[in-house]
């Protein structure tokens, strides 16, 4: 059985998430594929600060209530993520950049000595054997240019944890009008298509 966890971040319910949403229509006809939602913008994570990320620092019999609290936020969304076979993440483009609601969820599941540790030869992942699937929506044009930053980010930060499989799939130019949009979203979801009896 695969299990498939799948994040959307849009705050407009928009592209991003009609991709995500069409992944899951086709990957649910599987009978051995099981998925988990989760979207960070219904269920926001606050952005983190240093009582929580402190939190991590103490051992669990030493916690105390707040730090318990705190520290369990964190604890069972890495849980959740280590679950899993598959992460699919619906990403809309905000400034260049991933959403706020996004960061938010990679800032709790990426744990030195959880996720990843620190070796003599550098950082080595802790999920290994994990595979990810990026649904990217833009309103504009941005593949293989110098302002595509997000790309590389998505990567490293899954590539830090061990997540290294990772698979891309954009719809681009879809604030350039009505036939590029049609016809991105129209690509988009058939490469989503081909993608789903390799998840």
């Amino acid at each position: 059985m695969t299990r498939i966890l799948v994040l959307t971040a849009s705050i407009l319910g928009g592209n991003s998430q009609q991709l995500a949403d069409h992944f899951v229509a086709l990957a649910g006809e599987r009978d051995d594929v099981t998925i988990t939602r989760r979207d960070l913008v219904a269920d926001e994570l606050p952005h983190l600060g240093l009582p929580e990320l402190s939190s991590w620092q103490v051992a669990p019999q030493e916690r105390t209530d707040e730090q318990r609290e705190l520290a369990a936020r964190s604890d069972a969304l890495v849980e959740e993520l280590q679950a899993h076979d598959v992460v699919v993440l619906g990403v809309p483009l905000y400034n260049l950049g991933i959403p706020s609601q996004l960061k938010a969820w990679f800032d709790r599941v990426m744990r030195a000595g959880v996720t990843f540790r620190y070796t003599e030869d550098g950082p080595q992942g802790l999920l290994e054997g994990k595979r990810a699937l990026i649904l990217a929506a833009r309103g504009g044009e941005y593949v293989g240019t110098d302002l595509d930053s997000q790309t590389p980010h998505l990567k490293a930060m899954l590539g830090l944890m061990g997540i290294v499989e990772v698979d891309m799939v954009f719809a681009e130019g879809l604030n350039m009008g009505e036939a590029k949009r049609d016809a991105a979203l129209g690509e988009a979801r058939q490469a989503i298509a081909g993608r789903i009896d390799r998840v």
